[in-house]
């Protein structure tokens, strides 16, 4: 019994330095994961956070000559990015109206219809899209409506161009939201004799709002700071622009802007830390209503 102990008690002892030692290889190389985006934040913070203020909101960028005197006299770069904060919500609010629709119809679609060939054909669409560069979907929407509605470039391209890339996270959300939806609401709903297109919207719609909401959300968090797609479509405005078939700014278009102009770069800082501000905000709304649904 004696010996049987021993071993018991030897077995024990490294299962444990086993354990501690996984223990710390996983907290070791999870500090190693996490440090990269810490160090982002904490620069963004620390260089940022001193051009932050109520006038950085509403003013449009100074020119460089402003800047260039502002920074020689010690003093903040005067003015913000009002133009881009509005274009930015002009464009994601109007791509939104274009892709939500479509992207909620399409899923319920391919819920509904999951072995037919149109569906699959239009669920490998969607996965293939989701993968396409931003550029080439702002090359796409620059041929479409830059070069052939509004004859120039606007507001309405730059969003056309964010739309095409929310439309995939949108549709397969909805698809795969509609999924965990008990086969027996849907059933009773039929059983009671209600219209097919009401149990659509009225049971199906409702019992999947915040799944469908999540998706939505993360659609858009993806697009906010999007440059590329902008660049050859809404090309930018120095002044506050709200007509949808003219030029417009966008907080991501500023930044590039700041960069090409050595005098403004406390501008960038503040910039991005408004946008990475904005798309932390949107992430973590979807995950708490994805919590509330489990």
């Amino acid at each position: 019994m004696e010996a049987v102990s021993k071993i018991t008690a030897k077995n024990l002892r490294n299962r444990t330095i086993k354990d501690n030692m996984v223990k710390v290889l996983v907290i070791t190389l999870s500090v190693i994961t996490i440090s990269p985006i810490v160090l982002i934040i904490y620069k963004l913070v620390a260089k940022g956070i001193k051009q932050i203020s109520f006038d950085f909101l509403i003013k449009t960028p100074p020119d460089t000559f402003e800047a260039m005197t502002a920074l020689s006299n010690g003093e903040l770069i005067p003015g913000g990015i009002a133009n881009g904060i509005t274009g930015t919500l002009l464009m994601v609010a109007l791509a939104a109206v274009i892709a939500i629709p479509v992207g909620v119809i399409t899923g319920i679609y391919l819920y509904e219809n999951p072995g037919k060939f149109l569906a699959n054909l239009t669920r490998n669409v969607s996965d293939i899209l989701q993968g396409v560069p931003s550029i080439v979907l702002g090359l796409i929407a620059y041929m479409w409506v830059v070069k052939n509605i509004t004859n120039g470039f606007s507001a309405l391209a730059g969003s056309v161009s964010l739309a095409i890339m929310m439309l995939p996270m949108i549709v397969r959300s909805t698809e795969e939201t509609l999924k965990m939806i008990p086969q027996t609401i849907k059933e009773a709903a039929l059983a009671l004799g209600v219209p097919y297109y009401k149990v659509i919207i009225r049971v199906l719609i409702p019992t999947s709002f915040s799944g469908l909401l999540t998706g939505i959300l993360l659609g858009i968090s993806r697009v906010l700071g999007e440059t590329a797609p902008l660049m050859l479509t809404a090309l930018g405005s120095t002044i506050i622009n709200l007509d949808i078939t003219k030029p417009t700014s966008a907080v991501p278009l500023l930044i590039w802007e700041f960069y090409n102009d050595p005098n403004m770069v406390d501008l960038i800082w503040s910039s991005s830390l408004l946008l990475m501000a904005m798309v932390l905000a949107l992430n973590l709304i979807s995950k708490r209503i994805a919590a509330q649904t489990k």
